[in-house]
């Protein structure tokens, strides 16, 4: 009966060290009270098992180590999962907008890597992406950018869902990739 919290509490110990989480963003923040102002901060975490699931998080605190314990929490409690292209790269080119940042993402060739800034290229390591192209368009705030970038990748669709919506095979509908569409033209 002893061993069982300890190999409970390694259990917990190998799920959590799945995850790599990078620190995108920490922002000071100030509450003026009577005596002056207190300072706290704010942090923006993403985290991902770098197999094609990512999440984001925001925490504040008044010390920064406990806002970004908060912030990864946060951002394992949200994860999304994404399809992947041979598992490094996306189906299809996608656009994705919040508040005023906009973002467009687009699959690249093997070897291209990930051409992105800061905040999105924090998102694409930890989702395990090898292979992008992504513009930001709009604002520079980090928190606008990650988000933006999670409604893109909330819109990527794989070829199996696509098939699986229209009731047709997955062959099918890549030979018509292959073939440039025209399968369908062809045959009137």
């Amino acid at each position: 009966m002893a061993r069982e919290p300890r190999e409970r509490h390694r259990d917990r110990e190998e799920r959590e060290s799945e995850f790599t989480d990078k620190l995108v963003h920490i922002n000071r923040v100030a509450k003026v009270v009577k005596g002056g102002r207190r300072f706290g901060f704010a942090a923006l975490v993403v985290v991902g098992d770098e197999k094609g699931r990512v999440g984001f998080g925001h925490g504040k605190a008044r010390e920064v180590p406990e806002a970004i314990r908060k912030a990864t929490d946060a951002a394992k409690r949200g994860l999304i999962r994404v399809p992947l292209r041979e598992g490094r790269t996306l189906h299809h080119d996608v656009y994705g907008r919040h508040g005023a940042g906009k973002v467009i993402l687009r699959a690249a060739p093997p070897g291209t890597g990930i051409i992105a800034g800061g905040p999105m290229r924090a998102v694409f390591e930890t989702l395990g992406m090898q292979d992008v192209v992504a513009k930001s368009l709009g604002s520079s705030n980090p928190y606008n950018m990650v988000r933006a970038t999670f409604d893109a990748l909330k819109n990527q669709d794989s070829p199996r869902s696509v098939a699986a919506r229209r009731n047709i095979k997955v062959s099918a509908l890549q030979a018509r990739r292959r073939d440039g569409g025209d399968a369908e033209q062809s045959a009137d």
